[in-house]
């Protein structure tokens, strides 16, 4: 199994571009419908906004810092599989991803 791959998104397209670009690649490397583990954690652009319109880019490092702590810090029993795979998932009593687990990407 390849490595895990941490995103730390700044914005949710230049997320979206990075995680499709993975899943693409991987797919030409590990075959059909495969990739590495992918994470991803993302303050709302407008924190980022906050920092970069008064140029502090030490104040945009520290919000990069922090996603990226929050991904390795991140215990893998708390990512679920997203909406469509969910509805697939066997429902397990006690299980992190089936417990509480909803569509909006929330998890307790």
């Amino acid at each position: 199994m390849p490595q895990h791959i941490g995103i730390v998104a700044c914005s949710a397209e230049g997320a979206a571009l990075c995680y499709r670009t993975i899943c693409l690649e991987g797919a030409e490397l590990l075959g059909p419908h495969n990739h590495p583990e992918v994470s991803l954690h993302n303050y709302p652009l407008a924190e980022y906004l906050k920092f970069i319109t008064i140029g502090d880019w030490a104040g945009v490092a520290e919000l990069m810092m922090s996603s990226a702590e929050k991904l390795i810090s991140s215990p893998i029993a708390r990512r679920g599989p997203g909406c469509t795979l969910r509805k697939r998932w066997p429902r397990r009593p006690g299980a992190a991803v089936s417990k509480g687990w909803e569509c909006s990407g929330r998890v307790p």
